[in-house]
């Protein structure tokens, strides 16, 4: 990921990206998008270069077409699947135990 300190030139449209945080602006050529502009007020900036990870779209996109074909599986068959339990579900049950004594 580059970084560089943004133009004067582009002053207008960083305003125009604070004044809508939760909105991301993009810029178009030939009407296909070519370029976005978001504001990084509220995002996680560790999961910013997944984002320009090609390896990681490419997971993401195969994830979004076998969730839309039908293929999906539950969080509890890969959980007997694996032999493990999500971190909450182990600790509640824990603290279930706990209670009963």
């Amino acid at each position: 990921m580059k970084v560089m300190k943004l133009p004067k030139e582009l002053q207008p449209f960083l305003e125009s990206a604070e004044a809508a945080p939760e909105e991301t602006l993009v810029f178009i050529e030939e009407k296909r998008p070519v370029a976005a502009f978001i504001s990084l007020r509220k995002a996680d900036r560790a999961f910013l270069p997944l984002g320009a990870d090609s390896e990681f779209l490419r997971i993401i996109k195969t994830a979004r077409k076998e969730i839309r074909s039908g293929q999906k599986t539950s969080l509890e068959v890969l959980e007997r699947k694996f032999e493990v339990a999500t971190p909450n579900k182990a600790l509640n049950r824990t603290r279930k135990k706990q209670r009963a004594s």
